[in-house]
């Protein structure tokens, strides 16, 4: 077991995180700032999973995080081959650095790669935003999170249903519940971005006229009828859509010959952490499937439709702040619902969420 002094600072050891992806520099940042706060030895390796300045480098600008000590700079390629070269490159580092700890985040070809470079030469492992589950094994981030959570020595679960699912495959002793840092960082960046927000009546009529809406998963994408289908039900809306094109939907939008830009839909570059909350403030609903805008948005108070059939975050189901859509024809019925009314839980913990991972971490 590693101490924590009286004064609140850690003991002399060394944790390095290993991030690749836009949700895990959003998660980075406050833990950042928690192991600083803890006298931590901190490093930070980028994979390059994500090596577009508007999906990596802008990212670490805006939320205030160091520059990473490492950037593997692996780039984009197929799941199997992209993990294969992260996982090579991975273990040199970490054998150089030899940390006592190895904190790797989410759910994406980064984390498994990490996690399993760090146990292949006995580095303990720490996973945060453990025991999520979709069940939807055609998902890659569904295998990245449940064999990193069985490859971990420390599971650190965002909430109560993550600790469940934890619990049933045996993880339990290992399991923490700490909370989402994404709620931490979330609510700092949007009093921010949109003083006084909060005070506004999130439970009323949102204030913006448009549509905030992200589309990027392999399901939604890489078949053409599919994404023609999801475009042409966002085009189709009435109100305008405002779509922060990913890269890999404007790729395979362009290679099926799909326009983007048509009926109601506005395609916009990827949105920096702070502009993306802002858009979500300013929007009078969210289409997405992506995992962490479908929780910003429940944060924020604003409508969600997720063009999936099932999500990890299913406390944002509550009281009906998030459908799930999965069939084109269901998006229009499901964007334009009734507002929900009432007020919404707060699953995801008090926003100290880092703070209690750190000193979960240094605990043992």
């Amino acid at each position: 077991m590693v101490p924590v002094t009286a004064s609140g600072l850690g003991p002399n050891i060394r944790v390095v995180s290993v991030v690749g992806a836009r949700p895990q520099f959003v998660k980075l940042a406050p833990v950042a700032e928690a192991f600083a706060r803890a006298g931590v030895d901190h490093r930070i390796i980028h994979s390059g999973q994500h090596y577009d300045p508007a999906m990596s480098g802008a990212f670490f600008a805006d939320l205030a995080i160091a520059a990473p000590d490492v950037n593997l700079g692996v780039g984009s390629g197929p799941h199997g081959r992209q993990t294969g070269v992260m996982l090579a490159a991975l273990e040199d580092v970490l054998e150089r650095e030899r940390p006592d700890w190895v904190l790797v985040y989410g759910d994406t070809n980064t984390t498994l790669a990490a996690a399993l470079a760090a146990v292949k030469i006995h580095l303990p492992v720490a996973h945060l935003e453990a025991g999520l589950r979709s069940f939807n094994r055609r998902m890659p981030e569904e295998h990245n999170r449940v064999l990193t959570d069985h490859a971990s020595d420390l599971l650190l679960a965002p909430t109560e249903a993550a600790m469940g699912h934890l619990r049933r495959e045996g993880l339990a002793q290992a399991s923490r519940l700490v909370g989402d840092v994404m709620t931490d960082v979330c609510h700092r960046v949007a009093d921010a971005v949109r003083p006084g927000w909060r005070d506004q009546s999130a439970e009323g009529e949102g204030p913006g006229r448009f549509v905030l809406a992200t589309i990027h998963r392999p399901d939604n994408t890489d078949a053409p009828d599919r994404l023609d289908g999801i475009v042409q039900a966002l085009a189709e809306l009435p109100r305008p859509v405002r779509l922060a094109a990913h890269p890999r939907l404007r790729a395979k939008a362009a290679e099926f010959g799909i326009e983007l830009r048509r009926g109601a839909i506005e395609p916009v570059e990827p949105l920096n952490y702070p502009a993306m909350v802002a858009a979500v403030l300013d929007s009078a609903a969210v289409v997405t499937d992506s995992g962490g805008l479908q929780k910003e948005a429940y944060l924020l108070g604003r409508p969600c439709t997720t063009v999936r059939p099932e999500t990890e975050w299913v406390e944002t189901l509550a009281g009906g702040w998030n459908l799930l859509a999965d069939r084109p024809g269901d998006i229009a019925a499901a964007v334009t619902r009734p507002r929900p009314v009432g007020p919404r839980s707060q699953p995801y913990g008090d926003g100290h969420a880092a703070d209690k991972a750190v000193a979960a971490i240094l605990a043992g």
